[in-house]
């Protein structure tokens, strides 16, 4: 069992409420989205694990069960082209859950035209593997988003 945690502080909003076809239809696979709080902020790794895909605007922590996260920050921020992201980690370190990964700001997302709603997916799994998911309140960054069993 995997225990995903948010890696920013903000509201959680449901996959449904992400403004992309494929993330609001849970084509990446299920989870939870995050409306963060509009301040310069760091995303924290979700769970503890390998990092095998890191782009400025999403990266991906597999564990030792093979889980793999994704975390994207914002919605059609690769056209950002990476600016206004700072890379803390790169591709193959280990994390543990809460490491800063990536630092950027919601608002200035927000302010280049691009929603700044961050969907946490996890990749592969079935819509049933997920429980106690969260998909409405605030959220802090560390606070738990959902189990995968």
């Amino acid at each position: 069992m995997t225990t995903v945690t948010s890696p920013l502080a903000g509201r959680a909003v449901g996959l449904a409420a992400v403004p992309d076809p494929v993330f609001a239809g849970a084509m990446v696979g299920p989870g939870t989205a995050i409306d963060p709080v509009r301040e310069p902020t760091e995303a924290l790794a979700p769970i503890d694990g390998l990092v095998v895909s890191m782009h400025p605007h999403a990266f991906v922590v597999v564990d030792g069960d093979g889980h793999g996260v994704l975390t994207h920050l914002g919605i059609d921020t690769v056209q950002l082209n990476g600016e206004g992201f700072e890379l803390l980690v790169n591709k193959g370190d280990t994390v543990k859950r809460g490491d800063a990964v990536i630092r950027w700001n919601p608002a200035a997302v927000e302010a280049a035209g691009k929603s700044p709603i961050s969907p946490v997916v996890a990749l592969e799994a079935p819509a049933d593997a997920l429980s106690e998911v969260a998909e409405t309140g605030d959220v802090p960054a560390g606070g738990e988003l959902f189990t995968w069993n």
